[in-house]
């Protein structure tokens, strides 16, 4: 069975909601699953990092991470 990741729902995501527009969930993720190039940009996703630890869902302001399976 395959070990859940987190996705990005870009039509929710909006780093406007994040303190100084630097996404609140990559700075809680210890593995730089979720990567922003400035503030205020969508934040990247590099699936192949992630554990599915979940610890970064509950930070988001805009609910906009997903665990798929």
């Amino acid at each position: 069975m395959p070990q859940p990741k987190v996705a990005i729902d870009y039509q929710a995501c909006d780093p406007s909601w994040c303190k100084d527009g630097v996404c609140a969930s990559a700075l809680v993720c210890e593995r730089k699953v979720l990567h922003q190039e400035e503030p205020g940009e969508l934040p990247d996703i590099y699936p192949s990092l992630c554990l599915g630890c979940a610890e970064c869902l509950p930070v988001c302001p805009k609910k906009a991470l997903l665990i798929m399976s």
